[in-house]
């Protein structure tokens, strides 16, 4: 049985490099704050979904449902984190079409800007990363995209300037919105003035480090229509992937210059939805680093590949262009809660609440969420 659904409600820690807050507090204040939004209470939840690595380990679920008092009757989780995060309105979707649940909240945050090792001990998972790749020099992950940067300008005659407008663009972004971490405009001069941290990619092509949580909430458009905010339809959701362990991932891809399942998950949501990539009014797409967001622009459809360079340009992916990109400025200039906050600057542009920053004649938003090898897409439209 088909059930149209949507997020009713958003909440989302201040983007901070490091928290005076534990985890733990932080995801309990994002979900307060979505249960605030969507003006419901804890008694109307029965489901909690998340990532299936991060999340689980950090903030497990029963610890939440104890702190909000919620009878869960339904417990779910789908991949790590950006493509967890970006499907998880899939897996609410699914349990809320079977009768499993009728009001889910999705949660995500890390703490990596306090933690020692942040992001770089995420790949200490994997013992062949940790034995034959980190003692090498691959280590830490500008050190993977970089080679990926570095192969694409041998291969299609990309110039450091490309990679440039993106982080320029987002910039820009990122000060409209006023939230992000990053609140100083950035130009050609400041990022070439920038320090190298992995030939080609300079600090301004990475993503900032930082410590926070999102949450928002999914029930039926039914229900919807009754709560406080306007309700934000989940039109279509995808999710892909391909046979390789994390051991594998970025260095030993068969296909070096592709984004796992980016393009057979924009597919699933796109045919879900009933729509094309020409129908999509912004993106808000997973960009750990400059290039990551170059080659999804290319995987997903916008363009074909070795295109993307002069797609930006002709475009335009600053929310005045003809193609907003990463309106809030993205995991470059916002944040790093490596995609949960793409979700909630989607529903603020298709709710009409984001100020400064808000994209004219936004009613089709798509969303993405990369973790090599997996990969979720989420489209959502204006009601």
């Amino acid at each position: 049985m088909s059930i149209s659904t949507a997020i009713v409600g958003i909440g989302e820690t201040t983007p901070t490099r490091r928290s005076n807050r534990s985890i733990r507090a932080l995801a309990i204040d994002a979900i307060a704050d979505a249960l605030d939004d969507a003006g419901l209470t804890s008694a109307d939840v029965d489901g909690i979904v998340t990532d299936a690595v991060i999340m689980p380990n950090t903030v497990p679920h029963e610890y939440l449902a104890a702190q909000f008092g919620i009878a869960r009757r339904f417990d779910g989780s789908l991949s790590y984190g950006g493509a967890g995060i970006v499907s998880a309105p899939m897996v609410a979707r699914a349990a809320i079409e079977q009768g499993l649940a009728h009001t889910v909240v999705c949660v995500f945050g890390v703490d990596w800007g306090s933690r020692p090792s942040g992001p770089y001990g995420f790949h200490d998972l994997y013992p062949a990363k940790k034995t034959f790749e980190k003692p090498y020099g691959f280590s830490g992950q500008p050190t993977y995209f970089g080679l990926w940067a570095r192969r694409y300008m041998h291969e299609y005659g990309l110039r450091e300037e490309d990679l440039a407008q993106i982080a320029i663009n987002q910039r820009a972004n990122a000060i409209l919105n006023g939230r992000a971490q990053q609140k100083a405009p950035l130009t050609i001069d400041d990022y070439f003035g920038s320090r190298m941290i992995s030939d080609p990619l300079r600090v301004a092509d990475c993503c900032q480090i930082s410590d926070g949580a999102c949450a928002f909430v999914v029930t039926t458009m039914e229900r919807a229509r009754d709560l406080r905010q306007r309700p934000v339809q989940v039109l279509g959701c995808g999710f892909a992937t391909e046979p390789l362990t994390g051991d594998d991932s970025f260095t030993q891809k068969p296909e070096l210059l592709t984004i796992s399942g980016a393009n057979q998950a924009a597919r699933m949501a796109l045919d879900d939805a009933a729509l094309e990539i020409s129908d999509i009014d912004f993106a808000e797409i997973y960009d750990c680093f400059t290039i990551s967001c170059l080659m999804q622009i290319e995987d997903l459809g916008f363009c074909a590949k070795g295109e993307a360079a002069d797609f930006i340009r002709e475009k335009g992916t600053t929310v005045k262009g003809s193609l907003p990109i990463n309106t809030h400025g993205g995991l470059l200039s916002h944040s790093y809660l490596l995609g949960a906050e793409h979700v909630i600057e989607a529903v603020r542009q298709l709710r009409g609440d984001a100020g400064a920053a808000q994209v004219a004649n936004a009613n089709v938003g798509l969303v993405t969420g990369l973790s090599v090898p997996d990969y979720g897409v989420l489209v959502l439209g204006r009601v």
